[in-house]
């Protein structure tokens, strides 16, 4: 199950929806993506209190109405595309006070004629949240899922040693981290295409005294190279190896160190 469920609006006493939507376009030109939406509003309080259904529309509609409308979109675009399937569903439903669009795309990179292949492991994402009479509340793009490996130039030393320290100091290491970004500005597939290769270039780019060290500089050239960029969020997790011997390393055990910062334009 997922973690509860945030709103750029605030908290809500009832919403409801569905999730891992799946489409996958074809033509023009090929477009997958993941979508979750969900709905708040008063209309669908009655629901929960008494089980009348009235106002309700069905989360298996919900589903049927994004598949289907994707056919009609015909951008490459995440943010479009959320703000497309949010401003059709709310003209439709109109007893539907908000609604949060959330999609992450599928990728297939080509590979000649009419072949693809799965790409990754990141994946860009954007979500909206839209209110009635065309507010725009919230509004993000991302890439999650970066998973990136040096296997010299990162260090690790200095840090609180009390009696609760084991963890000897590393001057040369391998690095394994997964990140995910996002960002509040606009954007799209060019802007998102950018960050990925950003976040490479800056990962390979300096010898590191700290995955916190890093993921800064990927925040600070972000906001200095993309301008469209409000405010970069970032968040890393340290799935460094654990090295068995002198040249075999596993992967880590469960538990493993967050690290998360949020950098705004002045």
């Amino acid at each position: 199950m997922n973690s509860l469920h945030t709103f750029g609006s605030g908290g809500k006493r009832n919403y409801y929806g569905k999730g891992d939507v799946i489409a996958y376009r074809l033509s023009p030109g090929y477009f997958g993506a993941n979508v979750t939406m969900l709905l708040y509003g008063e209309a669908f309080w009655p629901t929960y209190t008494t089980g009348d259904n009235a106002g309700l529309i069905a989360t298996d509609s919900m589903k049927n109405f994004i598949q289907r409308e994707t056919a009609n979109f015909t951008g490459q675009d995440l943010e479009p595309y959320c703000r497309f399937l949010a401003e059709k569903f709310l003209a439709k439903y109109p007893q539907t006070e908000g609604v949060q669009v959330a999609a992450e795309e599928i990728p297939y990179t080509w590979i000649g004629g009419e072949g693809y292949t799965p790409a990754g492991p990141e994946r860009a994402m954007a979500v909206i949240e839209l209110r009635q009479g065309g507010e725009v509340v919230e509004q993000r793009s991302g890439v999650h899922g970066f998973k990136l490996l040096r296997l010299a130039g990162s260090a690790f030393t200095g840090f609180v040693r009390d009696e609760y320290t084991t963890l000897p100091e590393m001057t040369d290491r391998p690095l394994h981290m997964w990140l995910d970004v996002e960002w509040t500005g606009a954007g799209g597939q060019s802007l998102a295409a950018g960050v990925r290769s950003l976040v490479c270039d800056v990962f390979l780019s300096f010898e590191s005294g700290s995955i916190q060290q890093i993921i800064y500089k990927i925040g600070f050239k972000m906001l200095a190279e993309f301008t469209a960029i409000r405010e970069v969020r970032l968040e890393a997790d340290n799935r460094t190896w654990d090295q068995v011997s002198p040249n075999i390393y596993t992967d880590p055990r469960p538990p493993y160190g967050c690290l998360g910062l949020t950098l705004r334009r002045e």
